[in-house]
């Protein structure tokens, strides 16, 4: 990252940006549903192809009898000096450039659709325009109703899935699992974009935080790295292997008892 402030990472307490902390968590696939959804919100990404690099951070804080909450946001804190001029333009090779409203009303949509959706509740988002951060975060009742959201905004949109992510977790057992399985689409659809569009996923990362009330007793993804505490686990990764398919993030957690 050459520009703007380093984002530090402390797993048990959140990710802080700028001295400040922000609230996070929801699935890698929803960012790229809300994405492709929200022509504006895309053109944020384009407006990178002239930017260092960008940054997905996921979160989910799981209770041990099995609710809690889940955030996603999009970092372009460490190119927000480029970002903010290229706001200043009313294009950029072809692609609109969102106003800051555009990209307010953008976000209480999603917002407003979440608020549907069953199991879900506290929906919020929160935008940063000095550097740049925007995250959408909600709280739910069992796991299994972030894969609903996920099913139910790809059917509505009629977006075939460029990876096949799920998550699982056993009360009894205390395992929380994330399943991930690279599909060729998404290295098909990335093939399709410019080489210019390509560049803004060369430094791009992505990062996941998963938290529990009590310490893990096991860990089998190699990538991920246990807290101090052992009560959360944080994997971080590049973009680029998630789409060429060389970086697995699946991972099998278990809970000590």
């Amino acid at each position: 990252m050459a520009q703007g402030s380093p984002i530090n990472f402390n797993p048990e307490a959140g990710v802080y940006c700028t001295g400040k902390m922000i609230s996070l968590p929801v699935p890698i696939k929803n960012i790229q549903i809300m994405l492709l959804k929200y022509k504006y919100l895309l053109s944020i990404f384009f407006l990178l192809c002239f930017s260092s690099c960008f940054q997905i951070i996921e979160e989910i804080n799981l209770t041990t009898a099995g609710t809690g909450t889940v955030s996603l946001t999009l970092n372009l804190s460490a190119s927000k000096t480029k970002v903010a001029s290229l706001m200043l333009m009313d294009s950029i090779q072809g692609y609109k450039v969102p106003s800051r409203q555009t990209i307010q009303k953008e976000l209480d949509e999603v917002v407003a659709y979440l608020k549907k959706s069953p199991g879900i509740s506290n929906v919020q988002r929160k935008v940063d325009f000095e550097n740049y951060i925007v995250s959408v975060s909600f709280a739910f009742k069992d796991i299994a109703n972030i894969n609903n959201v996920n099913q139910s905004v790809l059917k509505k949109l009629k977006i075939k899935e460029l990876s096949n992510s799920s998550y699982t977790y056993n009360s009894k057992n205390l395992i929380f699992q994330r399943s991930y399985q690279h599909t060729k689409e998404a290295v098909l659809e990335y093939n399709k974009l410019k080489p210019e569009v390509k560049k803004i996923f060369k430094d791009a990362a992505y990062v996941s935080i998963y938290r529990f009330e009590q310490p893990v007793a096991l860990c089998t993804n190699p990538l991920a790295k246990v807290s101090k505490s052992k009560k959360a686990v944080m994997l971080n990764t590049g973009i680029l292997g998630l789409i060429n398919g060389k970086t697995d993030i699946s991972n099998r957690i278990t809970i000590a008892k």
